[in-house]
């Protein structure tokens, strides 16, 4: 009786070591990952900010009129088409 009771004390405690390992290294890759996370929050923030100045009207303005040689048509210019 002892003897059963000393193996299943023994195969207890070797449960209790494989989970506390198991729990160290998730816990490992949870921190790996939240890292990774931050990082693409960072990078995602930067990508918003850099397509707002990409995409700003008045960038698009002056480029329009400076590569496409293109100009807001004045009043005399407008013709409106009807069906």
């Amino acid at each position: 009786m002892v003897l059963v009771l000393m193996v299943l004390v023994l195969a207890s405690a070797l449960a209790v070591i494989t989970s506390a390992h198991l729990t160290r290294v998730q816990y490992a890759r949870l921190q790996q990952l939240e890292r990774s996370k931050d990082q693409l929050q960072t990078e995602w923030g930067q990508l918003l900010l850099e397509e707002s100045t990409w995409s700003a009207p008045s960038r698009i303005e002056r480029l329009a009129s400076e590569r496409l040689d293109m100009h807001v048509p004045e009043l005399n210019e407008i013709r409106v088409i009807r069906r």
